[in-house]
């Protein structure tokens, strides 16, 4: 790789995680090219971006980033994953598999400007996503006027139960 190669490739990893919401680190060192093939399917399906770096030039791209406290953490075979969407889906793709796979080592993250160890991972995983987060929030703005409507309607409706029962007993 030539210098205007690298200075490419680090241009191109500062970019990608410039945007990311959450940066997961790991090593997949002993698997085969199926089970990783399998892993990178499972991120794309979440929106996930997982890829390969090179220790010197991710190092470099971080460098005077607010991620720099990341740094001590790429040693050995390094592969990102980051997400511009959601904080939550690389460290949840990541848990899952990690779970099923002894040889996927999960090394640390980075989320909002702090260094992630291996149990701050796995709490990220635990979190919800931005859509079942939405999903709450929606129940909640929906809850109220229905609860509202719903004791509006109560009280014709028993009126009307207690009327069609009177009629019952007349006849």
């Amino acid at each position: 790789m030539n210098r205007a190669e690298k200075e490419q490739e680090v241009a191109s990893i500062r970019s990608g995680l410039e945007q990311a919401k959450s940066v997961i680190l790991a090593s997949h060192v002993g698997m085969d090219v199926n089970t990783v093939n399998e892993l990178r399917s499972k991120f794309r399906a979440e929106g996930v971006q997982y890829r390969v770096v090179k220790n010197t030039l991710a190092k470099l791209a971080i460098a005077g980033t607010d991620m720099e406290v990341i740094s001590d953490l790429f040693k050995g075979p390094v592969a990102i994953a980051y997400s511009e969407e959601d904080a939550v889906s690389p460290a949840r793709v990541i848990k899952d598999f990690a779970k099923d796979h002894n040889a996927y080592e999960v090394r640390g993250g980075y989320l909002d400007g702090q260094a992630l160890d291996v149990d701050g991972v796995k709490r990220l995983a635990d979190m919800p996503t931005k859509d079942e987060l939405r999903a709450k929030v929606l129940s909640l703005f929906t809850a109220v006027p229905t609860k509202f409507v719903r004791t509006l309607n109560a009280a014709p409706t028993s009126f009307l139960q207690v009327l069609t029962a009177r009629k019952q007993d007349i006849a």
